[in-house]
């Protein structure tokens, strides 16, 4: 019983919890960023650059069997080894805007903490006080 309470306290401190919503919030951030550049910016990259899929661009290692298509999956599945640079360059872009936007948070946060007032300095104690008083009329 003793370590059920143990992990009980571990998985009820504040920590936890603050990373366990971090990783799903993060989970959920990055299907929305996936989305973005798969269906918003690759496309526009592709376009700029002769209207092609970057996730198609492929460099096939070995022979594929006869009857296998030319599709970046059809070959994957057929067993031979391929070269997928384009997948590499769309989770590169990927990776790149999203620690691109992380960087603009972390930023705007730093600059809220910046902007809050300090706190301001706890009352000095009555002894203290008293003591400097006696300091000074000391040194007259």
């Amino acid at each position: 019983m003793g370590m059920m309470q143990e992990f009980k306290a571990f998985a009820i401190k504040g920590n936890v919890m603050d990373l366990a919503v971090g990783v799903i919030i993060g989970a959920a951030f990055g299907k929305i960023v996936d989305s973005m550049v798969g269906d918003l910016i690759m496309p526009m990259v592709g376009a700029i650059f002769g209207k092609f899929d970057f996730s198609n661009l492929f460099l096939v290692l070995g022979t594929p069997p006869a009857g296998t298509g030319t599709t970046l999956d059809a070959i994957k599945k057929s067993g031979v080894p391929v070269f997928a640079y384009g997948s590499f360059i769309t989770v590169a872009v990927n990776f790149a805007i999203l620690a691109f936007i992380i960087f603009m948070m972390v930023k705007q946060v730093n600059r809220l903490k910046r902007s809050e007032p300090a706190a301001p300095a706890p009352a000095t104690p009555e002894d203290v006080i008293l003591l400097r008083e006696i300091r000074d009329s000391l040194k007259r």
